[in-house]
């Protein structure tokens, strides 16, 4: 073949097929050329038996710079590539170095750092045991074009991982990459398996480790976390990701099969995160069937659980304002006017928030997460402050957090024909009066009511849709009681005696 060198067992292929088969089909059998063919049966030697060529078969195109000006810039900075040296040979020389040598350049190279150059990084392949590392680590998946009752939905996914059967358990972050995400995945993960690995490696995490110092430190909670397990924590080394690769082409193999089923579901819209996150799992499901055979060897291996779970929450101490509001890391939240003035002890989970007054859960509300690039997210439920805007509805009309208040777009947009058609009094008392209804468990109904009024670019009726969501009055029957004569109970008793 053009470009390969004949060996010498095609030599003794083609002199032994040559014996019975015509020169042509002897190098046919042997795979090379007739010309070769008959230069072989012309030399006596064997191509291994040949000296070695020291003639070249075409001038040196590089022979008067190479060493006197190549090299010492090679050797001032080894990242130099062959274009830039070129370009520079082409500035000094004009017209004496054309782009045919560059080819030549490059080899001569990478011949040089084979040599010469500086040391290169070696990896160690590595075995892994049963039972002896787990992988965690985050990884953003917007990419996958997710959306939530049609909103974009920006997420990240936490994955962990067994290096040995390959076993992994993933489950969404909303929010960023917290202690609080990676203690919930990581013990939903360790449950869900039934046992706890040896060793708990992650990148370097600033929920986990503490950046700044120079030795590699653990978080406090962190610690307490990985001894309650107890297993060992570690880290790869910073910027060299391949040290945590069974976790990253993991990433790939995961994001790749969620949007290759997102393309076969047809669209990428859900009508609530928990429904994403059952799709999330069921593709999780299909990757750790088929590595059932090696995990049943590598669960023999782990370790017991412990007799609980640790706090899968963050406590946080806050004050309910004057305004039914209070804030826990720059997120504001509403609150029933009762709790005005109190302070509160509130738990930050991954999907919700608690509040804890003398032992008592008193309220709990979904997180709020940011949307649409919102810096402060905020969580304002109008049931908290129906009442009092009943009682106060002309201030409705500027309050800061009205925008935050409406339960769905459709009373937005009501809002907005009522205030620019109506008196902004009278705009305010019937927004705050469809408040109240939907407040009062008609929020479906008001909405549907509301966006056939809006289509027919009719103002809501208050009214009107008070008297159509009112329960039902049904006629009552007219019963007639008769009253017995009271003589029947004298017969009566006269026959028991």
């Amino acid at each position: 073949m053009p470009g390969k060198k004949i060996t010498d067992h095609q030599v003794h292929k083609y002199k032994q097929h040559r014996n019975q088969l015509s020169q042509a089909a002897a190098a046919a059998k042997a795979g090379i050329s007739e010309r070769s063919a008959r230069r072989i049966e012309g030399s006596d030697t064997l191509p291994s038996q040949r000296p070695a060529r020291d003639w070249r078969t075409r001038k040196d195109p590089l022979a008067a710079v190479w060493d006197a000006e190549v090299v010492p810039l090679l050797q001032h900075d080894p990242l130099l590539n062959g274009v830039t040296l070129l370009e520079e040979l082409q500035r000094r020389y004009p017209g004496q170095y054309g782009t045919n040598v560059l080819r030549t350049l490059q080899r001569r190279m990478r011949q040089w750092r084979a040599v010469h150059g500086a040391e290169r990084e070696v990896f160690f392949a590595q075995e892994h045991p049963p039972g002896r590392l787990g992988l965690s680590d985050f990884t953003v998946a917007d990419d996958l074009g997710v959306e939530i009752e049609g909103a974009a939905f920006p997420h990240r996914l936490y994955q962990f991982t067994l290096t040995h059967s390959g076993w992994r358990h993933a489950v969404l972050v909303t929010g960023g990459e917290s202690f609080l995400a990676l203690s919930t995945g990581l013990q939903a993960a360790l449950w869900k398996l039934g046992g706890v690995p040896e060793e708990h490696r992650t990148d370097s995490l600033s929920a986990a480790f503490n950046n700044l110092a120079e030795e590699q430190e653990l978080t406090r909670r962190y610690d307490d976390l990985c001894r309650h397990y107890g297993m060992r924590a570690s880290r790869c080394n910073p910027g060299q990701s391949h040290e945590n690769g069974a976790i990253e082409s993991r990433h790939d193999s995961l994001k790749t099969a969620l949007d290759q089923a997102l393309r076969l579901r047809g669209t990428r819209s859900f009508d609530a995160q928990a429904e994403y996150e059952r799709f999330v799992d069921m593709i999780v499901q299909r990757f750790n069937a088929r590595v059932s055979k090696a995990l049943a060897v590598e669960r023999s291996m782990l370790r017991l659980l412990p007799a609980r779970r640790t706090a899968e929450y963050e406590e946080l101490p806050a004050r309910v304002s004057k305004y039914a509001i209070f804030t826990v890391k720059g997120v504001q939240y509403s609150a029933p006017s009762q709790l005005i003035g109190h302070r509160v002890m509130v738990r930050l989970y991954p999907q919700q928030v608690e509040c804890w007054l003398g032992g008592q859960c008193v309220l709990s509300l979904p997180r709020a997460t940011s949307r649409g690039g919102q810096r402060h997210p905020r969580h304002i439920d109008y049931r908290h402050l129906v009442a009092a805007l009943k009682r106060k509805p002309g201030a409705f009309a500027r309050w800061v957090l009205r925008d935050a208040v409406f339960p769905r777009e459709v009373y937005r947009r009501a809002w907005e024909r009522l205030s620019a058609q109506l008196p902004e009094r009278e705009a305010c008392k019937t927004m705050v009066g469809l408040l109240a209804l939907a407040a009062d468990g008609h929020e479906a109904q008001v909405a549907n009511e509301l966006e056939q009024l809006l289509e027919m670019g009719q103002l809501p009726d208050l009214h009107a849709l008070t008297q159509l969501v009112a329960p039902r009055r049904g006629e009552l029957p007219e019963v007639a009681v008769q009253l017995p004569q009271l003589a029947g109970y004298d017969a009566l008793l006269e026959v028991t005696q």
